[in-house]
């Protein structure tokens, strides 16, 4: 890879002070800059990084006044930090642009194959599976009979789609990321054991979803569960049947939801959260890592913390509170002396 500072500039609407033919060849942290890097400055903790680098050119904020010069060629942008994100993910769309049929593979004839498809060594695409144009299956995954791949979608490796699955337009799922397996359902008998309950309905993923690695989305036990557009799991995520996650809403890893469940539109979702199933969170909610979810959450844009979660300050209250127990056990404790004192005399 290799671009001239005035090629980017060009690509994220920057204007150039400095070179604008020097060459650019690798991404690099500014801190870490070396001859050939392009970065990026936006924190104001990374400042004396900017007069410091040797990367061959940093993109900066347009209205940043320097209060020295600097060795590199800078790049003025509006929001330096999502030019930078676009420019990583040119360079991903480069270093991933694969495509074609590799072999030993396994497509069925009935499967229909769109245009500038990728299916690596090793992949499976099941009876009447629908591959849309662009998608990519990296080697090992399996995509089951009737499945629905949208267009540009990329599966890493040994992600699985199970049958009747869908996912949408413009999908990321990573490594081992399983998307239809069987909800947790069985029904007590009078002898004690459990008799399973058959799934069977499916998962769908709207447009623009990312599922992290080794996440799990279990199929419907009737009708769907379904991922709205917009939202992002994190990896080790487990996600039960017939769950419903509004647009846009974001969970960080270890989590777990449980059945039938409907989150919100916008919400954030801290890592190990717990939600128990059969209810319902409000558009915006935000929920602080390792916190449980016993119950409704109607009011839009509230934070909750804590197991049972309550409001976040009540919760940060309460807390500090209890890290004072044991000064305050002492205090009744003395106090409870005293009054003893007073009463023997």
């Amino acid at each position: 890879m290799k671009f001239k500072v005035s090629e980017i500039a060009a690509l994220i609407g920057a204007t150039v002070e400095g070179n604008p033919d020097a060459e650019v060849v690798s991404l690099g942290k500014i801190e870490e800059g070396k001859p050939g890097d392009l970065t990026f400055f936006a924190n104001p903790k990374y400042e004396a990084y900017l007069y410091d680098t040797l990367a061959t050119a940093v993109i900066v904020s347009t209205d940043y006044q320097l209060k020295s010069p600097v060795k590199a060629t800078l790049l003025r942008s509006a929001d330096p930090y999502s030019a930078f994100t676009a420019i990583l993910k040119q360079a991903q769309s480069l270093l991933q642009d694969k495509k074609g049929i590799e072999q030993p593979s396994f497509i069925h004839p009935s499967a229909k194959v769109g245009e500038g498809v990728y299916i690596g060594a090793f992949a499976y695409v099941g009876a009447g599976a629908t591959l849309e144009n662009g998608v990519k299956l990296y080697p090992n995954t399996y995509v089951g009979d009737g499945a629905f791949i949208g267009e540009g979608s990329v599966l890493h490796p040994q992600v699985t789609v199970y049958h009747g699955c869908k996912v949408g337009k413009g999908c990321i799922l990573h490594a081992g990321a399983v998307i239809g397996s069987d909800g947790f359902g069985f029904a007590p008998q009078a002898d004690g054991s459990f008799d399973k309950i058959p799934q069977t309905g499916t998962v769908r993923l709207e447009d623009q979803v990312e599922i992290g690695a080794n996440t799990t989305i279990d199929r419907a036990t009737l009708g769907e569960t379904v991922i709205k557009q917009g939202v992002k799991l994190d990896n080790l995520i487990q996600i039960a049947h017939n769950v419903e996650i509004g647009e846009n809403t974001v969970i960080a890893a270890q989590t777990g939801i449980s059945g039938s469940t409907k989150l919100g539109k916008n919400c954030m979702v801290g890592g190990q959260v717990g939600i128990v199933g059969h209810i319902k969170l409000a558009d915006r909610t935000s929920i602080g890592a390792q916190s449980g979810i016993s119950k409704n959450i109607e009011e839009v844009g509230k934070a909750f913390r804590g197991s049972p979660a309550q409001d976040y300050k009540k919760q940060l209250k309460s807390e500090a509170v209890f890290r004072n127990l044991d000064e305050l056990a002492k205090k009744v404790a003395q106090l409870e002396r005293q009054i003893l004192n007073l009463q023997d005399r």
